[in-house]
């Protein structure tokens, strides 16, 4: 079933004319209440495959479905009405062919008011950019770190050092040219990524890149503090959440357990007052 059509005030056009202009900011999100609360503040709102580690308790993103990207970017669609809204395609749903990669693209969109996809790959996911772009699709291409790629890379190691820079430079130009509105640059040195982002004339989005970037985005589980054993060096905790969560339901097992919750504020009379 398709999500219910929404308006939305950004669009892939407006995200490519901030270049420039300002910085552009961005997080993950997978629910409806956490859209809604950073739908004011972000350009764009990222569904990111990132939700099969961080709401299922995956390894890995490369566990993740179509299935699971529909539900939880139909589920941001509703919490949004300002921000734009940008959905990964998981592993296995374009690397086929154009062709595979449109098909999926389009339910993506189709069936969560999607405005644009995200993929992972730099030349050699040229021709699938373009064959998306020219049928209607947004395109924002993601290069440096590819986490659907740890397995041929290595584990989550910094890209671009040394003799990758070349590489790493060559990709950005060549998801520029297939018509790509912007590029996530995840774990880059900082210097190539401000070249990156003075060479080509699509925005950069850095996680783990450089303040020089044209945007940033970040995990917001990361961001907020949920996780208490992992944090990558590129992650700023502007909150502690985590500990403060287990802190309130630590609590709240002692009362049970006391039995001083619930309350008698918290519970109903026999008889029902005026208001219950």
């Amino acid at each position: 079933m398709s999500a219910t059509a929404r308006k939305t005030a950004l669009n892939a056009q407006d995200i490519r004319a901030l270049k420039g202009e300002r910085p552009i900011v961005s997080l993950t999100a997978y629910t409806t209440p956490m859209a809604r609360l950073m739908d004011e503040h972000c350009d764009f709102v990222l569904v990111g495959d990132s939700v099969g580690m961080v709401l299922h308790g995956l390894s890995s993103t490369l566990g993740v479905t179509m299935e699971m990207m529909i539900l939880h970017g139909a589920a941001v669609s509703r919490g949004l009405s300002h921000a734009m809204m940008v959905i990964d395609m998981p592993f296995g749903s374009y690397e086929e062919s154009p062709q595979q990669a449109f098909r999926n693209a389009a339910r993506l969109m189709a069936e969560t008011g999607a405005a644009a996809v995200k993929l992972e790959g730099g030349v050699e996911m040229g021709e699938t950019i373009r064959f998306l772009v020219k049928r209607g699709i947004p395109v924002m291409a993601h290069i440096g770190l590819t986490p659907q790629a740890i397995n041929t890379l290595g584990g989550y190691k910094v890209q671009g050092r040394a003799e990758g820079a070349a590489p790493l430079i060559a990709d950005a130009h060549a998801v520029t040219e297939a018509g790509a509105f912007a590029v996530v640059l995840e774990k880059v040195p900082a210097t190539l990524a401000d070249q990156v982002t003075s060479e080509i004339t699509i925005p950069t989005i850095g996680i783990g890149a450089s303040a020089g970037c044209d945007g940033q985005v970040l995990v917001v589980d990361d961001m907020l503090g949920f996780f208490t054993s992992f944090k990558p060096k590129f992650v700023k905790r502007y909150a502690e959440l985590g500990p403060a969560a287990e802190e309130a339901i630590a609590d709240y097992a002692a009362e049970v357990r006391a039995r001083t919750f619930p309350a008698p504020e918290h519970t109903f009379a026999d008889h029902a007052p005026k208001k219950d």
